[in-house]
């Protein structure tokens, strides 16, 4: 494994700026001065000297002769001249990486070409892995990025893992959309998060409801997560079949098309909490579980019973039951089919 042979800047202190000003005013560095005049030990007086020298801020004049101050924007210039010497070998390394890699990449493409064994669908199942996948298609991304993401707020490890990387995207031209559920919006990393790739031109909706995760790159891969088995992450089934991605990219389109707009900035919530409740309410008229309810619409348990309570209280009700009869008797909620008129649908398909 290489290893990084950058060393740390010296941190230039409160102690060492007024020793420097000190030598500036004298015209001369020495111990015992800046010793007595920061009423300071010896050892300190030293430690002042070499971070000075570090920073180019002292020099020292001929042999046996002490050190007079530097001008600040020459140390600085022979401080930045190294780094940048050190960054110009870095960008021509990353630079012939890419020139390899894409003038190999025909041959592979050819291969894949002549041998159609390659599957349109790949399961991958360990979730390293799929990160890599998932890596190498944000890299090789070069038109759009679409994302559906179910739940409330992503975590803050997620988040920070994402940023780098759809930063870059958006920074070489990608269009990216990135839809999440109303709750995401009071989540405070994703709006973070949110904010960072909106100033890069990234837009953001949400929606009520979203049923999987979904990530889509150039409308020719869509990476279709496992159904996550308790805390574990979940592997993907990674598709790149035309006909199965183009209809996985019209069908959330329409999600899209349909979403709120999202501005982090905005802190007006009003509008997609109204929705939120109206969704409970269609939902609690169904008798599903709570639960069940917090789930489809990305909330803790906790907060979806806090909003029922606010809903039976709006409607005056004291059940459930009583709470979806008068919110349907107010033409609240439209009437959901029953399972029978369902169960019958679908044998006649």
């Amino acid at each position: 494994m290489a290893t990084s042979n950058r060393q740390n800047a010296p941190k230039l202190d409160a102690s060492c700026v007024a020793a420097y000003d000190h030598a500036v005013r004298r015209g001369v560095f020495t111990d015992s001065d800046i010793a007595e005049q920061l009423s300071c030990d010896a050892a300190e007086a030293v430690r002042i000297r070499t971070v000075l020298t570090q920073m180019r801020l002292l020099i020292f004049p001929g042999t046996d002769q002490p050190p007079v101050p530097a001008n600040p924007e020459v140390a600085e210039a022979e401080l930045s001249a190294h780094l940048e010497a050190g960054i110009s070998e870095r960008r021509e390394q990353l630079a012939q990486i890419h020139r390899q890699m894409r003038s190999i990449a025909p041959i592979y493409v050819k291969y894949r070409q002549l041998h159609q064994s390659a599957p349109t669908v790949r399961l991958v199942e360990d979730p390293a892995e799929v990160r890599r996948e998932l890596a190498a298609a944000t890299r090789s991304c070069t038109s759009e990025a679409f994302t559906i993401q179910p739940g409330g707020g992503r975590s803050p490890e997620a988040l920070n893992e994402a940023v780098a990387r759809d930063t870059a995207m958006l920074e070489r031209g990608v269009t990216m959309r990135i839809l999440y559920q109303h709750t995401a919006r009071a989540n405070l990393a994703t709006r973070t998060y949110t904010r960072k790739v909106t100033d890069l031109g990234a837009e953001v909706r949400t929606a009520e409801e979203i049923y999987e995760r979904l990530i889509i790159f150039d409308r020719s891969t869509a990476f279709v997560p496992q159904e996550r088995v308790g805390g574990r992450p979940p592997g993907a089934a990674i598709v790149t079949d035309e006909t199965t991605v183009g209809h996985l990219w019209r069908m959330h389109d329409k999600m899209w098309l349909s979403a709120s707009p999202y501005d982090p900035r905005d802190v007006e919530y009003t509008s997609t909490s109204e929705e939120i409740k109206t969704s409970i309410l269609r939902l609690m008229a169904t008798g599903l579980k709570d639960d069940v309810i917090a789930r489809k619409l990305g909330m803790a348990t906790r907060t979806c019973r806090r909003y029922m309570a606010g809903i039976m209280d709006e409607l005056g009700a004291t059940s459930r039951f009583q709470a979806g009869v008068r919110a349907a008797a107010q033409g609240l909620v439209k009437p959901e089919p029953s399972p029978q008129m369902d169960s019958g649908a679908a044998d006649s398909n």
